[in-house]
């Protein structure tokens, strides 16, 4: 990308430089939830740690949906201290550190080991969803709001691509390991450790090169309680219509997006009879879709407008998903997992350059806290519906994955009910 293309996404003060070590953040950490949540451990956990059971599938969401909600509790609590603090990067570091090394401890986790891998699922998971909260919040700061769209975008794209090397990477070692004999219990783990360590690495750049403000730290106001700045951005949340409407609607289309990622895995191996390598396969060529989603549909925010782009979006995931139910053939279900990438990229994109559209100059990582809160929310809604489902229904993934229909379907009501302009109005004359 040129200098003259870089200044105009940018803001001043920003350079190529921060837009890449901003975007290595999303490299590094696709890595963990490509691995961790979507593509290895998820069927890991439920295959071998907790044996197949007919209940194993409900209680991997549940635990999940724990992890979001102490995340829900603590992520705008730690978005009113950062912008009181002024401790954004030093936040972002240890959370970083802590998403790598729980990772590295899910590598211990064997057969029954449900406890063990309950809790390191949880802490990993924690750290990794506030540091998505908190490298989002330097969105608004980098990119000019009318190419918002655009830089998330890129983001997005960068970080799919990190997704990718991780997978493939372990897919090698895997396959490697098991032309030797080796068993899942037995190179799973490894493929954990790199994770783990490949996320710390590929953040560095991150915390190298990205500034606050060209150089500044935000500015602190300790005068102000952080009890108080808590309930004053729910306070500032509710007042802002607009973006209250967003954050009800991401609870529900972002609760169908949230189920996929971390059901797909599962739903390919035990309904359309993936093994363990055409998963990873899968996933990987998905992650590539969802590169080209995430950047092709980047510039088409800025144009179309984000609220049209992403009720266009959400039409894509309902008439996908029904592709999705219908499938009973490896070909029909490769279309429609490639369609759910480019459709993946594209949302996730969309969602986080709204956000900071809607979202006031001097609370970037309050509000960016509350729109984690609302994902989070749609994380607990969207898996805990899916595996509870397949729980009744004594392990019936075809008819669960029908049920996020219902989900897509309310987020766009809710969606089209929201005003970008008049939001983005409120959001500019707050301060």
């Amino acid at each position: 990308m040129s200098r003259s293309k870089t200044s105009s996404l940018l803001n001043d003060g920003y350079t190529k430089r921060h837009l890449w070590a901003w975007a290595m953040y999303d490299f590094a950490n696709s890595g963990y939830t490509t691995v961790v949540i979507t593509a290895i451990f998820n069927a890991y956990f439920v295959s071998v740690v907790a044996d197949n059971a007919v209940w194993a599938t409900f209680l991997w969401t549940f635990v999940l949906s724990l992890s979001y909600l102490i995340v829900m509790i603590v992520g705008p609590i730690l978005g009113a201290y950062i912008d009181v603090s002024g401790t954004r990067k030093r936040v972002l570091l240890v959370l970083t550190l802590g998403c790598a090394m729980s990772t590295v401890s899910l590598s211990r986790v064997g057969p029954g080991d449900l406890w063990f891998a309950a809790f390191f699922l949880v802490s990993s998971n924690i750290f990794f969803s506030l540091g998505e909260n908190v490298i989002a919040s330097y969105l608004p700061d980098l990119a000019k709001k009318e190419r918002v769209g655009r830089v998330s975008g890129i983001g997005w794209a960068v970080g799919y691509v990190g997704g990718i090397l991780t997978l493939a990477l372990c897919l090698v070692v895997i396959t490697q390991l098991e032309a030797i004999g080796w068993e899942a219990e037995e190179y799973v783990p490894v493929t954990l450790i790199i994770t783990g360590v490949l996320f710390f690495a590929a953040a560095l750049p991150t915390f190298i090169y990205l500034t606050d403000h060209d150089g500044k730290k935000i500015a602190k106001v300790s005068h102000v309680p952080v009890k108080k700045r808590f309930f004053e951005t729910f306070d500032q949340g509710r007042r802002f219509t607009d973006l209250h409407r967003f954050l009800l609607s991401t609870v529900f289309f972002q609760g169908g997006v949230q189920a996929v990622i971390a059901l797909a895995a599962i739903y390919a191996q035990k309904v359309i009879g993936f093994s363990f390598s055409e998963t990873i396969l899968l996933i990987m060529v998905v992650n590539v879709t969802a590169a080209l989603g995430a950047y092709g549909f980047g510039r088409l925010h800025d144009v179309l407008g984000h609220r049209n782009s992403l009720a266009i979006i959400l039409c894509g995931w309902i008439g996908t998903t029904v592709l999705a139910w219908l499938s009973d053939d490896r070909s029909t279900f490769w279309i429609a997992a490639n369609l759910v990438g480019l459709l993946l990229g594209a949302c996730q994109s969309n969602a986080r350059a709204f956000v900071s559209i809607l979202t006031p100059t001097n609370r970037h990582a309050e509000f960016f806290g509350l729109w984690g809160l609302s994902v989070k929310c749609a994380s607990i809604v969207g898996p805990i519906t899916y595996g509870g489902l397949t729980w009744l229904t004594g392990g019936d993934h075809r008819n669960a994955i029908l049920s996020l229909v219902v989900l897509f379907v309310i987020g766009l009501v809710i969606l089209l009910s929201v005003d970008t302009e008049r939001g983005a109005l409120a959001a500019d004359n707050e301060y």
